[in-house]
Formats: structure tokens, C-alpha cells, sequence
């Protein structure tokens, strides 16, 4: 087939190299100048006037990211060396907190449990025990619980400095609004396993090299093509296929598709769709609009990143958690100077944020300041996507893959086991070619 992929982000990537491989000819369209969508590299500079390599979001992985961590394999990234590779850890700046130890699952769990710094035999026992009834229930739940009903049983420390970090982490939805099966799901990957799935795997490079760049790289030796700065309005249907109408379209763009795959965020997919509709037949027309009446009737969630300077300043650990409060918002902080970039730059991630920038930046100076010890923070740059992820709610229905024949759809906000992360985005494109 002749495959348009509209959109250059995880997703959009993951079904152009899935096409590829099965030997179809692939064109890819990006709207932007780089690729990578909501997880990108972003140009900036230190205060002392330095240029540095951001992203638009401090992402992690986990080990149980299979399906991505196979595709970087296939399009030429090395894990090993771009990612540093770390047991999970939840651990506070005072050294209290979870920390699992490289032992086989589930007793790398048990141990890490059983260890666990500041909690007492009642926080341990009441998370050994409930764990049990998640496995024993087969990591299941009621369509309608939620996070928090689903930790109910579990002490007031547990749900502060473990339940609540690890949902917003995982899901960007709190606990109190997220859904309890996904959450099981991930635990369930994560933590029972194969060995090394729970653990923290930290970009040593931008996100753009981490898998985009070299994947369009790698298309480019395969015969495909990647097109930036070429924005797709809507699609028609046509005798021979599907034609592409938008803006900066190049020259040598073939003038029909036999399938096209929507690799952009739900709203942008929505309101290609309804333009599409106009030119489509009553049945298609009906697909279309359904399937976009399903993308806007998602929630979002935002994430902030406060990106600071302070020169010399060095974490105990490459990533730390933090007690959050709504004057301290901030649950994660990454010592980005441990991850190949300059000594002194962190980044402090603020999952489901609330509130305009220059608050949050300055709520998390002060954070740094109280909980840290950093008193000479300088704001680098702080990134607010305000659509960084669905919210994961209970029951949530998300749009399908299939919109009408030819015309498909993918990216994390795609129907799928897993929550908006990269490997929900990786998983739903490669899905999008089947």
C-alpha cells in the first residue's frame, strides 16, 4: 500500500516503521519543524547564556516498555546506552521512601516493601496485604473505581508517598479521579513481570534522539519519506484512494493514498474529521463525526516543567520525589546534569498541574528552596502543556483505531490497555498498521 502517516510524534513513527517493515510505501507529515509531538526536544539557554538541549516534558520509561524499547532496537537506538537504567524508587530527599532492590519479580516488590525507609510494620503489612488482593483478583476491577477506592484500605502515609506519586506519575490523573483498572494494569506489568519491568529507565538524551529522529533516519534507508512543515487540514475520499488537502503539501507528495493513519493529538484528529465529513458519503460522514464526538468528549490533564539553574548543584540521586502540596506542587525533580546534560540543570515535573506558569515557577523555586536546600534556583524555561494527556478516568471510553475503511487513527488517546505514556502511544500506532 501507499501509507500517509499525518503526524510526527511516537505514535505517528511507531506505524511509519511498523509500514515499512511490512513493506509498504510510507510518507509522513508533520505540521512542526521537529518531530517528536508532545514528546520533543526544545532548544534553550542557561542564564550564563549556554545553549542547551531541553524537552518539552521530563518523561521517563519503564522497563516494562516493551514495545518501545524494541523499536528503538529495530530503528538503530542502543537502550542500553541511551537510557540509564535504575531500580524504581520513590525516595524523598531525606532518604525515606520505597527503594526495590534487583531481585526476580515479585520479590524485588516484597523486598523493597518489607525495607521500605519511614514507613512502619502497619504501612508495610496493609500494602503486602492489598497487593495480595490485586493479585489474587487478577489485577481487576469495577469498571466505575477509582484509585482511591481501590487504596482505601492502605494507611494515610502509603496513599500520600506512594499511591498518589505513583498514579499522577503513571496515569497524570490523581488517585481520587483515576481509573483503578489502568492503574492495575501498569502495576501489574510493572511489578509481576519479567524481571527489570518496574525499573526506571532515565533519557541520557533529548527526546527527539531518543526515538523520532533516528526512526525517520531509518525510514529514509527503508524508502520512506518524512515531510515537516506540511499540515494536513482533511482527507477525501477519491476512486483510486484517499488525497491529503492541506497547507505546503510537497511536490512530489503522491496525489492518493490507499490508507491514511491520523497520527496527530484528538483534538486536531477531531476537527479533521469534521472537516473531512463535508466531503464524504453519509455513511462515512457518520463514522467520522461519531469517531470525533469520542475524541472531544475527553478530559486533559496538563503537565508543567520547571527547567532551573543553579550551578554545581548535584541530587543525591538522578530523581527524587517530593512531598507535594498545592503551595508545593512539584512531585518529581530529575538531576539532569546526572543524565548528560550540564551539571547544575533540573528539571521539577508538576503531573495534572493547576494554575498559570509563572505561579507554578515560582511555587517550585520555593519548593527547591524548602525541601532541598537550593537557595540560588534560576529559572531556565518552563513548559506548560496544557493537553499533555487524557485523564484517565474510570470507565472512560476512548476512540478506536478504525474511523472508515482506509482511514484509521493512533496515538495514546487511542482505545488500549494502557494510559497516555509513550508506550500507550508507541503500542497504538504500531496497532494502527495491522
Amino acid at each position: 500500500m501507499n501509507v500517509a502517516i499525518v503526524g510526527g510524534g511516537w505514535a505517528g513513527m511507531a506505524a511509519a516503521v511498523r509500514a515499512a517493515l511490512d513493506g509498504h510505501a510510507v510518507t509522513v507529515f508533520e505540521a512542526a519543524r521537529t518531530l517528536g509531538g508532545r514528546a520533543r526536544a526544545l532548544a534553550a539557554t542557561l542564564p550564563d547564556g549556554t545553549p542547551v538541549t531541553l524537552d518539552n516534558g521530563q518523561h521517563i520509561l519503564i522497563g516494562a516498555y516493551t514495545d518501545t524499547l524494541r523499536l528503538m532496537r529495530t530503528v538503530g537506538v542502543d537502550p542500553d546506552t541511551a537510557l540509564l537504567r535504575l531500580p524504581l524508587a520513590l525516595g524523598f530527599p531525606d532518604g525515606t521512601g520505597l527503594a526495590l532492590p534487583d531481585l526476580p519479580t515479585p520479590l524485588d516488590a516484597l523486598a523493597g516493601i518489607l525495607g521500605a525507609r519511614g514507613w512502619q510494620w502497619r504501612d508495610k503489612l496493609a500494602l503486602l496485604r492489598t497487593a495480595h488482593r490485586w493479585q489474587r483478583d487478577g489485577f481487576a476491577c469495577a469498571a466505575h473505581t477509582t484509585v482511591a477506592d481501590l487504596c482505601g484500605p492502605l494507611t494515610p502515609r502509603l496513599r500520600d508517598e506512594f499511591i498518589e506519586p505513583l498514579c499522577v506519575s503513571a496515569l497524570n490523573t490523581p488517585a481520587v479521579r483515576a481509573s483503578g483498572q489502568v492503574f492495575l494494569r501498569v502495576l501489574q506489568d510493572a511489578l509481576f513481570g519479567p524481571r527489570g519491568g518496574s525499573n526506571l529507565l532515565l533519557p541520557r538524551t533529548d527526546l527527539g534522539t531518543l526515538f523520532p529522529e533516528p526512526a525517520a533516519c531509518w525510514l529514509a534507508q527503508h524508502g520512506g519519506r518524512v515531510r515537516t512543515g506540511c499540515r494536513i487540514r482533511h482527507v477525501q475520499r477519491e476512486a483510486a484512494g484517499w488525497r491529503l488537502v492541506g497547507d505546503a503539501l510537497p511536490e512530489d507528495a503522491p496525489p492518493v493514498f490507499d490508507r491514511v493513519i491520523l497520527a496527530i493529538s484528538a483534538t486536531n484528529s477531531a476537527q479533521a474529521l469534521v472537516e473531512s465529513s463535508k466531503f464524504a458519503t453519509e455513511i462515512e460522514s457518520g463514522h467520522m463525526l461519531g469517531w470525533a464526538a469520542s475524541a472531544q468528549a475527553l478530559g486533559f490533564e496538563a503537565i508543567t516543567t520547571v527547567y532551573t539553574w543553579q550551578p554545581g548543584a548535584r541530587l543525591s540521586r538522578p530523581m527524587l520525589a517530593l512531598r507535594s502540596t498545592p503551595s508545593a506542587p512539584a512531585q518529581f525533580v530529575f538531576d539532569r546534569g546526572q543524565l548528560g546534560g550540564p551539571v547544575g540543570l533540573l528539571a521539577w515535573v508538576v503531573s495534572a498541574s493547576q494554575g498559570e506558569r509563572e505561579a507554578l515557577q515560582t511555587a517550585v523555586l520555593a519548593q527547591g528552596a524548602a525541601q532541598l536546600g537550593l537557595t540560588n534556583l534560576q529559572p531556565v524555561q518552563t513548559v506548560v502543556e496544557k493537553r499533555a494527556t487524557f485523564a484517565c478516568t474510570p470507565g472512560l471510553q476512548r476512540p478506536p483505531h478504525a474511523i472508515v475503511p482506509g482511514l484509521w487513527a493512533c496515538g495514546d488517546h487511542c482505545e488500549g490497555p494502557y494510559p497516555a505514556t509513550l508506550e500507550g502511544a508507541v503500542r497504538s500506532g504500531w496497532a494502527a498498521m495491522a
